[in-house]
């Protein structure tokens, strides 16, 4: 799949990532010692990051409070190259997640979605998507009852407009919470999914790769599985599916957090460039491993071009 150069919309959420990594096991109602970082984050803001950095034109719509974490995410933005049209609402705070992070690089998430849940079809529109190549919609905008009809707004009017769409399913908990058939009802039709096995299991009922790949293509015409350590998978309705393995982490893992976002970015770079599946699942694979040895979501240089 290969597009013209005008800009990838991504629509999503900005969040400032407390990272709290814990090597030993949590002592509830005491203390814990922990190592505590703070950084960019949010699901669609990392997706626009990394697509700028890999010198893709990238526009990017979200919302985040007044406040100085919303100052900063939108400089940060800016400062590595994405087109930012954020709102600044003026009675949430800008979305906060405590990421809790084991030893063995696992984390748990207790996110504060803030401002996100304020995203409004107004803020949509700001992102002109009848002007862009490609949407990208972040799955936490529809899962956030805050933001879903702002986020199923962005579909309708990329279907409307004729711009082609990916969403990333995001996160198995508030799917469950939602309900897997009325995301698949939200978001029938769209040209290409990322989900993890686990958000499979919720939205068509099995965690074996090859069957969910084949049930997630009726209701999307490509569908791209990120495996973890055990690679990515493709499909489209009527072809052979295609899976790569794993990239080598370049050392010892660190915290996962980021590393869908990383992924879905570099493939979609890929893909958009023309570059064969194969090649856009491993260029996925590659940018996931190059996050989880370390603390934080964002490219190590935002402001880089390939």
């Amino acid at each position: 799949m290969s597009v013209a150069a005008e800009p990838v919309l991504v629509l999503g959420d900005v969040m400032t990532d407390v990272v709290a990594r814990v090597d030993d096991p949590l002592a509830l109602g005491s203390d814990t010692a922990a190592h505590v970082q703070t950084h960019q984050g949010g699901a669609g803001a990392n997706v626009a990051a990394w697509l700028a950095a890999l010198g893709r034109s990238v526009r990017f719509v979200g919302r985040v409070g007044t406040d100085p974490f919303g100052t900063e995410s939108v400089q940060v933005l800016r400062d590595g190259g994405v087109d930012v049209r954020v709102a600044r609402d003026p009675l949430r705070a800008t979305g906060t997640v405590v990421v809790l992070v084991g030893a063995d690089g696992e984390r748990t998430m207790l996110p504060d979605a803030g401002a996100n849940s304020g995203l409004t079809v107004d803020d949509v529109a700001t992102g002109s998507v009848q002007t862009c190549s490609w949407l990208h919609l972040s799955g936490y905008t529809l899962l956030n009852p805050g933001s879903r009809d702002a986020g199923t707004a962005a579909l309708a009017a990329a279907r409307a407009a004729g711009v082609p769409a990916s969403v990333d399913v995001a996160s198995a908990a508030p799917l469950q919470a939602l309900g897997g058939k009325e995301f698949l009802r939200l978001t029938d039709g769209t040209d290409l999914v990322f989900c993890t096995l686990e958000e499979a299991e919720v939205l068509v009922g099995t965690r074996d790769r090859e069957l969910a790949l084949a049930r997630l293509t009726g209701s999307y015409r490509e569908v791209v599985l990120k495996l973890g350590a055990a690679g990515a998978g493709w499909a489209r309705e009527g072809s052979a599916s295609v899976g790569v393995p794993a990239c080598p982490a370049p050392g010892p893992v660190v915290d996962t957090t980021g590393a869908g976002d990383a992924f879905a970015a570099a493939y979609l770079d890929a893909a958009l460039g023309g570059a064969p599946t194969g090649t856009a699942l491993s260029q996925g694979c590659r940018a996931a491993a190059s996050v989880v040895t370390r603390v934080g979501t964002r490219p190590l240089s935002p402001g880089s071009r390939r």
